[in-house]
């Protein structure tokens, strides 16, 4: 449900209410006449913030991923174990 910001003729205050698309305006919560109500233009609030939107990881050129995706580090090959040294049965 949306939220609009609405402002009454009669006295000058500005409220927001919560209400569906299409319902009629409300009566001001404020001088309670009715009808002389209009609905204004607001900007949005919805904001870009955190990680893993585009504003925020692809800001300058130097911090744009690169065209071919850098090989996974080398595994490191595990470690000979000593043998014992050959015993010579007599």
């Amino acid at each position: 449900m949306p939220l609009y910001e609405f402002a009454c003729e009669a006295c000058g205050h500005t409220f927001e209410k919560l209400q569906n698309r299409g319902a009629d305006f409300p009566a001001c919560p404020h001088c309670d006449k009715e009808g002389s109500v209009q609905r204004l233009v607001s900007s949005t609030s919805f904001q870009l913030k955190g990680s893993g939107w585009y504003v925020t990881d692809y800001k300058s050129p130097a911090s744009a991923p690169s065209a071919a995706p850098s090989p996974p580090p080398a595994a490191e090959a595990p470690a000979k174990a000593s043998t014992p040294a050959s015993s010579t049965d007599d």
